[in-house]
C-alpha cells in the first residue's frame, strides 16, 4: 500500500500526459494564447516595474554625474542630426537616380520600438517578451534589430505582447555574408550553455576564407534574407573548420553580449505589409 501511495503523483501525470496527448491541436493553441494572455499583464507589470526602479535610481545620482552624462547626449545628438542630414541627402539622390532610370523603389521600412518586458534565455530556448503586440500592428515573422544589429524574430503575437525569438535560439536561421564577400552563407543558432558567451554557427563558408584569433571576420545579414534589411551585423566569425562535404568550410560565429542585457529593440515591419493590414481593416469594416 505505501508503494502503492508514492506512485500515485507519478500515475497522475501519466494520465495527464495521456490525455494531453489525446487533446485536439486547436484546444492546445486555445488553451496556451489564453494562458498567455492571462499572463501578459503580469509581464507587462514587471516590465514597468524595472523602468521606475531605474528611474529612481537616476534620481540618487549627483549633480555632476548628471551634468557629464547631459554632454555626453548633446554630443551624440549632435552626431545624429548631421547623420540625419547626410541620410536625407543620400535619399534624395537615390530618389533623383530613381526618377532618372526609371527604376521600381526599393522597399521600405518603418519600425516600430518596443520597450522588452521579459527574458527567456536558457540552453534550449532564447527569446524575449516585448510590450508591443496586435495593438500595433506587430506582424509574426518580422524583423527585430537594434543599434549593434540583429536581434532576432517575431515568433508569436498577442494582443498587447509579442515574443521574438534570438538570433542566438537552436533553430534560428538566415541568409548572412561574410563582409567584402559575395557568396551567401547560412547563419543558424546553436544550444549556448548557460552563463556562457552568446555563439552561433555559419555553413557553407568558402575555402577563399580565412580568420586568425586577432582578425575575425564580421558577418551580416544579406539581401536574401528576405526580412532583414542588408548589411546588419550579425556577429563575428572567430574560427573555421572543415565542413561535412569536404569542401565548404563551418565556422563559429561569436555574437554580442548586448543581446542577455537588450532594453528596448527595433521591429521592422514594411511599408508593404502595413497598407495590406489597412485593406484588410477596410475590407472588414465594408463587410460590416
Amino acid at each position: 500500500m505505501k508503494s502503492l501511495r508514492l506512485l500515485k503523483p507519478l500515475i497522475a501525470l501519466l494520465l495527464f500526459l495521456a490525455l494531453w496527448e489525446l487533446t485536439p491541436i486547436a484546444i492546445k493553441r486555445f488553451g496556451k494564447d489564453a494562458f498567455f494572455e492571462f499572463q501578459a499583464p503580469l509581464i507587462a507589470v514587471q516590465g514597468y516595474a524595472k523602468d521606475l526602479q531605474t528611474y529612481w535610481s537616476l534620481r540618487t545620482r549627483s549633480k555632476n554625474d548628471l551634468i557629464e552624462a547631459g554632454r555626453d547626449l548633446s554630443r551624440l545628438n549632435a552626431t545624429y542630426q548631421v547623420a540625419q542630414q547626410e541620410n536625407l541627402t543620400k535619399d534624395a539622390e537615390i530618389a533623383r537616380l530613381e526618377s532618372l532610370l526609371n527604376l521600381p523603389s526599393r522597399q521600405e521600412f518603418r519600425y516600430e520600438i518596443a520597450r522588452v518586458a521579459q527574458r527567456d534565455i536558457s540552453a534550449w530556448w532564447q527569446q524575449l517578451v516585448i510590450r508591443k503586440g496586435e495593438n500595433y500592428d506587430i506582424p509574426v515573422g518580422a524583423a527585430v534589430i537594434y543599434n549593434g544589429g540583429v536581434v532576432g524574430r517575431v515568433r508569436e503575437v498577442f494582443a498587447y505582447t509579442a515574443t521574438v525569438e534570438l538570433v542566438s535560439s537552436p533553430g534560428f536561421r538566415m541568409a548572412a555574408n561574410v563582409v567584402g564577400e559575395a557568396a551567401p552563407v547560412t547563419y543558424l543558432g546553436v544550444i549556448n550553455p548557460p552563463f556562457s558567451p552568446p555563439r552561433g554557427e555559419a555553413l557553407n563558408v568558402p575555402p577563399t576564407i580565412t580568420v586568425t584569433p586577432n582578425e575575425p571576420r564580421k558577418l551580416v545579414s544579406s539581401e536574401l534574407g528576405g526580412i532583414f534589411p542588408a548589411g546588419l551585423t550579425i556577429g563575428e566569425i572567430t574560427t573555421l573548420e572543415p565542413g561535412s562535404d569536404g569542401y565548404f568550410q563551418r565556422a563559429t560565429v561569436r555574437l554580442s553580449p548586448q543581446l542577455a542585457g537588450l532594453r528596448e529593440v527595433a521591429v521592422v515591419i514594411p511599408f508593404g505589409q502595413e497598407r495590406a493590414v489597412e485593406r484588410s481593416e477596410m475590407e472588414d469594416g465594408d463587410g460590416t
